[in-house]
């Protein structure tokens, strides 16, 4: 007997009242994008004005904060379109629609940062060496005139969904911002009373290292979720092993742990019980459990009785311990077992 099924519903209503699995945001789609375009508003404003002083003041460090929030308006326009591409319907050979397109847009958003930190890593080292006259005053008034627009920036944003790696991303970038601006501020003050021109470009090296912790996070995740690995907080073995601990349960193998886009992680299994146990009871029973326990409800599970020799395996019989002549990954009963 098999049966196989999606631990999900697709009908109206089907996601929670929200159309999310299972659980809420306190926000809706056009309240996200309501936010976000106000922070965009707020940061590409800022940004323009800053390019035009940080030149005026040959300041790289504020040159430097105008190319990270660029990232940060692309993040947000990246965002803002993966919001209605993710909208639109799962279709012909798009069977998860385009959800998917928010994580591109992280990795691309990412890559971006690393390359920009390249940049200005080169050029505050060549500051170093041959520091330019900068404007101690300028830097240091534009610099907290950029902290609060970036506060008001990171409060919109908190007020959207952060659970998107994109909007979390623009997020992070926001307050890696403020903190470089804070950075800006203070070399600005130095160059102020000290007349110390390196400090601009010692600031700069600050933003730099910030922007290269933002690009190579969200690379990572995005990275893992195209590589269809198990979302960081969640072990497939240890899952594994839970699933095999039902007392209906003979084996569990062919588990896949994956994500679909940010928030969503997904899972697939052939699951092995006892000739005894009815398939529908044990299914609805482990998915319970992939619910409850690991908060996954995009789950399709192949409930099947098990074969003679998977049983005889169980009981220390001899027989060939692979029930699938191409199983991925380990093989999980009730019992001790390589992972």
């Amino acid at each position: 007997m098999t049966s196989a099924h999606h631990g999900h519903e697709h009908g109206p209503g089907g996601h929670g009242p929200d159309g999310h699995a299972g659980h809420t945001h306190g926000v809706t789609a056009d309240a996200d994008r309501r936010w976000l375009a106000i922070a965009l508003a707020l940061i590409a404003s800022f940004m323009a004005i800053e390019v035009v002083i940080g030149v005026l003041a040959r300041s790289l460090a504020l040159i430097s904060d105008a190319a990270h929030m660029l990232t940060d308006a692309v993040s947000i326009v990246l965002a803002l379109i993966a919001m209605r591409l993710a909208e639109r319907p799962a279709r012909g050979g798009f069977t998860y629609g385009l959800k998917r397109a928010e994580i591109l847009s992280a990795q691309a958003n990412g890559l971006t940062l690393l390359l920009l930190g390249v940049w200005l890593a080169y050029e505050a080292v060549r500051r170093l060496i041959d520091p330019p006259e900068v404007e101690g005053g300028l830097v240091l008034w534009t610099a907290l005139a950029g902290i609060a627009v970036n506060v008001a920036a990171a409060w919109c944003i908190s007020r959207a969904n952060r659970t998107s790696l994109n909007v979390e991303g623009a997020y992070q970038h926001i307050l890696n911002d403020l903190f470089a601006f804070v950075g800006t501020a203070v070399a600005g003050l130095v160059v102020v009373l000290t007349g110390f021109a390196r400090a601009d470009a010692i600031a700069t090296l600050v933003v730099v290292a910030l922007m290269f912790k933002a690009g190579y996070g969200l690379v990572r995740e995005s990275g893992r979720i195209f590589l269809e690995a198990a979302p960081a907080h969640l072990d497939p073995d240890a899952i594994g092993d839970r699933l095999a601990a039902h007392s209906s349960v003979a084996e569990v193998h062919d588990l896949h742990v994956w994500t679909i886009t940010s928030g969503q992680p997904a899972l697939s299994a052939h699951v092995l019980v006892e000739p005894v146990a009815d398939c529908h009871t044990v299914r609805r029973d482990l998915e319970k459990i992939l619910q409850c326990d690991y908060e996954i409800g995009h789950t399709t599970l192949q409930v099947d009785h098990a074969p003679s020799t998977v049983l005889e395996v169980r009981t220390g019989g001899g027989a060939d311990d692979a029930h699938c002549e191409a199983a991925h990954g380990p093989v999980h009963r009730d019992e001790p077992h390589l992972h």
